[in-house]
C-alpha cells in the first residue's frame, strides 16, 4: 500500500513512481512532476482490460500529461494465459486511442518476472528521457 519509488540512472538520474490501479484518485496529484508515463497492463487477465483501459483513457486526458511521452506495458508474457500484443491492441482499441491521444504512445510487451522487454523498456526511457543538449 502506498507509493514505491526507485531511481534509475540512464544516465542521468530518473526517479520512478509506481503507483498502483487501486491508487487511481491520487494518481493526478504527480500528474504534474511526471516527465514520462509507463502504464502497465496485465495482458492475462481479460476481466480487467476494460478498467484498465478506462483507466488508461483517463491518464491520456488529463491536461498535465497532453504531451507526456507514453509507454504502454502488455505486461506477463511470461505466463501460458498471456494475451498476445495484437489481442491487446485490439481490445484496448489502440489503434483509435493513439490516433486521438495528443501524447506519443509505445507498446510493448514485458515480463516483470523473467525480464522479456526490460531492455526495450530502458532503451525508451533512455530515449524520451535523454538531456536536451
Amino acid at each position: 500500500v502506498g507509493t514505491n519509488l526507485t531511481d534509475l540512472r540512464l544516465p542521468r538520474r530518473v526517479t520512478v513512481r509506481e503507483l498502483g490501479g487501486c491508487m487511481g484518485p491520487i494518481w493526478p496529484s504527480y500528474y504534474g512532476e511526471c516527465s514520462a508515463l509507463l502504464f502497465v497492463v496485465d495482458a492475462t487477465n481479460p476481466t480487467q482490460v476494460s478498467s484498465s483501459c478506462v483507466q488508461l483513457l483517463s491518464v491520456l486526458s488529463a491536461a498535465p500529461l497532453a504531451a507526456v511521452p507514453v509507454l504502454v506495458l502488455f505486461n506477463k508474457t511470461d505466463l501460458p494465459c498471456y494475451m498476445s500484443l495484437t489481442e491487446m491492441k485490439s481490445l484496448f482499441r489502440m489503434q483509435d486511442i493513439v490516433s486521438c491521444a495528443t501524447q506519443p504512445i509505445t507498446m510493448l510487451e514485458t515480463s516483470a518476472r523473467d525480464g522479456t522487454g526490460l531492455a526495450d523498456v530502458l532503451q525508451w526511457l533512455r530515449a524520451t528521457l535523454r538531456d536536451p543538449r
